[in-house]
């Protein structure tokens, strides 16, 4: 039986079949852009979130940072009254160091507390009210009893090194000079200029009773030797 020539069934039938595959590939296609475009949303999420955790993690870090710690304290030159009083206050919780000082030319090394009260001394040094802070620009005032931690003053000289310790930083300072004065010579507190330390402690040393005087040291700042937390 010839085909007749009008019968456009035939063409019909391919041309559908050619639609429906360019239909089949465009869809195809489409999914695949989708799907890839889902991929890179997905990635670039998790990897913000990644950023976001180790973020939260290092902020977290910076705010658990330990307070500086001072190890046991030289007791060789301490009187045993003050031995007694010191091995007493460290059974009490009290508030956390401030800084650490250290004088390695003396063997000290010690809390660095806030105020001057007689509890505070006998646990380290205390910083007195209304100098600087610790390891920052001004003048920084730190007491101590003679017959305790400050003891070993009587032997340093100028020159030598002293160590601040705190959150962010190790300062280094320099003792400039020692003298002696009347305890109503506050001057010796005043604010300097330049970054400094200044010591003070009763005197004479081994004066029984209440002792007359006060020993001053002065050291002022030489470097910084530990990067600030960042």
């Amino acid at each position: 039986m010839i085909k007749d020539p009008t019968d456009k069934t035939d063409s019909t039938s391919l041309l559908r079949a050619r639609l429906w595959r360019l239909v089949e590939c465009a869809a195809w296609e489409i999914g695949i852009v989708c799907a890839a475009a889902w991929c890179i949303v997905y990635l670039d999420g998790a990897a913000g979130a990644r950023r976001e955790m180790r973020l939260f993690a290092a902020v977290q870090a910076a705010r658990e940072v330990a307070p500086p710690q001072a190890s046991a304290p030289d007791l060789r030159l301490w009187s045993p009254e003050r031995i007694a009083a010191w091995q007493a206050a460290v059974k009490n919780q009290g508030s956390a160091p401030l800084a650490v000082l250290r004088i390695p030319r003396i063997h000290l090394e010690a809390p660095v507390l806030e105020g001057t009260d007689d509890a505070t001394l006998n646990r380290g040094v205390g910083h007195i009210e209304d100098t600087a802070s610790p390891g920052t620009d001004g003048n920084t005032g730190l007491a101590g009893h003679r017959d305790g931690f400050f003891r070993g003053l009587k032997d340093v000289e100028a020159g030598d090194r002293i160590e601040i310790e705190t959150l962010r930083e190790t300062q280094v300072y320099r003792i400039e000079r020692t003298w002696i004065v009347d305890p109503e010579d506050v001057s010796v507190l005043d604010p300097t200029p330049a970054r400094s330390l200044t010591l003070v402690t009763c005197y004479p040393f081994y004066f029984v009773g209440s002792a007359p005087r006060r020993y001053i040291v002065r050291a002022v700042a030489a470097s910084t030797e530990v990067d600030e937390v960042r």
